[in-house]
């Protein structure tokens, strides 16, 4: 296998992609790669598929959706090989006079969600340039240039950080649209989403570097919103940038799917970022607060991950090995700032981004598998389990660097405020970590100590025993000092937290997590089981189905109504009739907490650090 040099390919990559067939789901791929010479001299040119994907942090490249591969050059049909070990490498003969190869194959992708995410509907499409393209071996990415285009049904528009050369032209399909030539890994960093219904709007400020928001819908009727919404999306940008104090593109597009048929999705990119939210983000705007901070998050990613990025996350190719050390600074910072920078710029109220502080705070304070894997150890998740759902999810952990390490971020941000009297933030750490350079496109990598070394620029304190305590080193106790150095503590109480509520409806389960331990569907099915809870203990597993409480056919009011009434003084154990698989028990739950919701209660003579934090700039 031809290891990767750093020097310019010999030629550009041609590619073109048809994805007018909606309806089977397939995408069609010509693609021309010149030949390098070394690879003529040895008869032996190999080709790779995008196996390492920035971003998911896993070798999830969808390598079993390429299909009818055919490999010409010239007139002659080439025999390719799979190469023995590494199953995304294909040899392909060639010979000292052949120039190029030219390549056909189907991308295909998933019809339902059982296959895999969808991203061909009849009214959107989403392509991304890693699951179309196949590459030279032997080169960085970023020396191989690329000449792109792709064929949408006629009439449909294009949002993306790549920009069109020359008109549109008709081709037998639809309409082909060509962009400018640009180097492999900007092509696989610069998704495009197209859609039937679509709707472009200005975020950034006259005459500033632009910024976009591409939207595309399921309906016309889905692209409706007031300029009291619109201009909570203008003051993201606005706050972003005053956070970190520079900018590292030359535009900016966010790509916003609105779409209960489309694949969810959030995915960051230098330049772009891949949003999907349901069908009623506008429509329902009262209730769609949950989903709000997908675009804060996935924004802050164009400095913490796309410019700012951990060394071991860094490779000359898209099949070299990525190592995720350090994502809880990558993703978990990342968390904070879209959590921070929503409520800042008013895409949720300061209430509401409270109530979302509350869950997170309340179930990794339970989190049952704290107890024996620390955080770092689940930046190994993407690899290890790829987001393949789990049966005891929070025994066995999973991506926890997000929301725990954004539980450590805020703790940080507190305690800087107040070892300086308020006078400095993480606000000064984000500027001076990730506000270098400002106009640079340049990767800019950083390791643990540099990390270290920033937020003891911004108020000396034992900073690297701070994070490996809290990272590195098994803790049962969750890191909730953020909450009491910011001036509230973690309560429960039988008020509803709206944000848990919509949160769980969003996702088709209602959330009993605090109380019998488990999240469960309108039809039943238990879709989470807390390890040590109430259910636990009384032996349910995840995927039991509830058939009936206390005598009565199951209904979630019905649930609802057990629990508050075993609650009251001398009342009966909950019973359930559960079936498992083919079988059915009858299952006795000695609980008698009631309802229980997660709440922040202000501790009255704090500073009351959080509201200074979720304050606009």
């Amino acid at each position: 296998m031809p290891k990767p040099l750093d020097k310019p390919f010999p030629g550009v990559v041609r590619l073109d992609v048809d994805a007018t067939d909606l309806h089977r789901h397939v995408m069609t791929v010509h693609e021309t790669i010149p030949i390098p010479p070394e690879a003529r001299k040895a008869g032996d040119f190999v080709v790779l598929y995008p196996k390492w994907l920035p971003g998911n942090h896993s070798p999830s490249g969808p390598l079993p959706q390429l299909a009818g591969i055919m490999i010409k050059s010239g007139d002659r049909t080439l025999d390719w090989l799979r190469d023995p070990v590494d199953v995304y490498a294909f040899h392909i003969p060639v010979g000292k006079d052949d120039k190029s190869v030219d390549l056909t194959f189907q991308f295909l992708s998933a019809v339902t969600d059982t296959e895999g995410r969808v991203v061909m509907t009849p009214h959107i499409v989403n392509v991304q340039w890693n699951a179309v393209s196949l590459y030279p071996a032997g080169y960085y990415s970023h020396d191989i240039a690329v000449n792109a285009s792709v064929t949408l049904p006629t009439g449909w528009q294009i949002g993306t950080a790549l920009r069109p050369v020359g008109p549109p032209s008709n081709s037998a399909t639809g309409t082909t649209t060509r962009f400018g030539l640009v180097t492999y890994n900007t092509l696989v960093d610069s998704p495009l989403f197209a859609g039937a219904y679509f709707k472009r709007v200005t975020l950034s400020k006259p005459g500033a570097t632009p910024v976009s928001l591409n939207m595309v819908a399921d309906k016309p009727s889905d692209l409706v919103y007031t300029d009291e919404e619109m201009q909570a999306h203008r003051n993201l940008v606005a706050q972003a940038i005053k956070t970190f104090g520079s900018q590292h593109y030359d535009h900016y597009d966010f790509l916003l799917a609105l779409s209960d048929e489309l694949g969810g999705i959030g995915l960051e990119h230098h330049r772009s970022s891949e949003d999907g939210v349901s069908q009623d983000y506008f429509t329902d705007w009262a209730h769609s607060y949950p989903q709000r901070d997908l675009l804060a998050h996935e924004y802050t990613h164009s400095w913490n991950g796309k410019y700012r990025r951990p060394a071991d996350l860094y490779g000359p190719t898209f099949n070299d090995v990525q190592r995720g050390s350090l994502l809880w600074v990558y993703e978990g910072q990342t968390q904070y700032w879209g959590n921070v920078l929503a409520a800042r710029s008013g895409l949720v109220t300061k209430a509401q981004g409270f109530e979302a502080l509350a869950l997170q705070a309340a179930s990794y304070a339970q989190q049952a598998g704290r107890v024996w894997r620390p955080v770092e150890d689940t930046t190994n998740d993407p690899t290890i389990a790829q987001r393949r759902p789990k049966s005891w999810r929070d025994y066995q952990r999973s991506e926890d660097y997000y929301v725990e390490g954004q539980l450590v971020w805020l703790d940080a941000d507190t305690l800087i405020r107040k070892l300086t009297g308020e006078k400095k933030s993480l606000d000064d750490f984000a500027r001076a970590f990730f506000g270098t350079n400002d106009g640079s496109f340049v990767t800019s990598t950083y390791e643990f100590d540099d990390v270290v070394k920033t937020l003891n620029s911004v108020v000396p304190y034992d900073w690297a025993r701070f994070l490996r305590d809290r990272i590195y080193t098994v803790r049962p106790q969750a890191p909730l000092d953020g909450l009491a150095t910011g001036g509230y503590r973690l309560v429960f109480n039988d008020k509803p937290n709206e944000f848990m509520v919509l949160g769980a409806k969003h996702r088709h389960y209602v959330n009993f997590l605090f109380s019998l331990g488990f999240d469960i569907s309108e039809k039943g099915e238990l879709k989470l089981v807390h390890w040590g809870g109430p259910a636990w203990n009384a032996g349910l597993a995840i995927h039991d189905e509830i058939v009936a409480v206390n005598g009565d056919a199951f209904s979630i009011e019905g649930l609802t109504e057990a629990i508050k009434a075993a609650a009251m003084p001398g009342a009966e154990p909950i019973v359930l009739i559960v079936k498992s698989g083919g079988h059915l028990r009858t299952v006795t739950v000695p609980y008698g907490g009631g309802m229980r919701f997660p709440h922040l209660e202000r501790v009255d003579g704090t500073p009351d650090r959080l509201s200074a934090i979720y304050a606009p700039r």
